[in-house]
This record gives C-alpha cells, sequence and structure tokens, in this order.
C-alpha cells in the first residue's frame, strides 16, 4: 500500500514527532522512506560575504538534519533515500511527491492558530490541501522545533 513514504524535515530541527509514525508505516509496508529538506534560497539574490555566509549555514543545516533522520531510520533497518533541494519548501514537496512516485507524505505541524497562521501560513497545511497523495499530519508539542 505505501511503497514510498515523503518525511519533508526543516533545516535546523533537532526533534521530530513524525520520525516514530514513519519508522511505523516503513516497518509495516516495508517502505522507502525519502526525506527531503528544502533550502529556500534565492542564490542570485544573496550575493555578498554576509549573505553568502548566511546561505552557506542554511545549507549546512539542512544537510546536518538529512544526514540525521537518515541516520535514525537506517539504525532502524529502514531503506532511506535523502536529498536536500533548493526551492520554495511546498514546491519541493509536491516535485518529490510527482518524481518520485511518493504513495504518502508524513508531516508535523504545530496547529497554530489565529493571526500567527495567517501571518505565517504552514507548508504542512498547503500540502495537505494540495497533494494527491495522503498527508499524515503529526501534531508537535511546544518544545520541538521541526515543522516543514
Amino acid at each position: 500500500m505505501y511503497d514510498r513514504i515523503l518525511l519533508p524535515v526543516a533545516p535546523g530541527g533537532r526533534t521530530s514527532g513524525a520520525i516514530p509514525h514513519v519508522r511505523s508505516l516503513a516497518d509495516r509496508y516495508d517502505a522507502t522512506v525519502h526525506v527531503v529538506a528544502a533550502v529556500d534560497i534565492v542564490e542570485h539574490t544573496l550575493s555578498g560575504p554576509r549573505l553568502g555566509a548566511l546561505a552557506g549555514r542554511v545549507e549546512s543545516g539542512a544537510r546536518e538534519r538529512v544526514e540525521e533522520v537518515t541516520a535514525e531510520l537506517e539504525a532502524a533497518r529502514i531503506d532511506v533515500v535523502a536529498d536536500v533541494i533548493h526551492g520554495e519548501p511546498l514546491r519541493v514537496i509536491d516535485n518529490a511527491i510527482s518524481d518520485d512516485d511518493i504513495d504518502i507524505v508524513v508531516m508535523p505541524t504545530h496547529s497554530r492558530s489565529g493571526l500567527q497562521r495567517v501571518l505565517l501560513g504552514s507548508v504542512t497545511e498547503k500540502t495537505v490541501r494540495t497533494a494527491p497523495v495522503p498527508v499524515l499530519t503529526v501534531p508537535i508539542q511546544d518544545g520541538d522545533e521541526d515543522e516543514q
């Protein structure tokens, strides 16, 4: 049923309540997990030493996060495909769904409300509304920092 699972992760996030759900699904269906981090940097606007350094830190944080999640899943004997992709997060997720023939997406959510939700939006919420596959959302408690 679920041969390919997409787990988007946020650069710099430390924990994710979504990982146990991904492990469970991957174990049950013998699925491959596709871990992806979107680095939303418009490279041509980030020129100069300070902005270039910021772009490098964001990319480095994304790579570290993907490596951490990949190592955790591989330690649980789960097949993992991992990548860091430059682009707007929703577009990166949409492309991964179609390019990798994803069957289900598992994403954390902070369940923001009110003005904060209107101003910040939510990649998870937009993914739920637009994805052509099921999206499992996992509420993240205050202390968890990984929302995509």
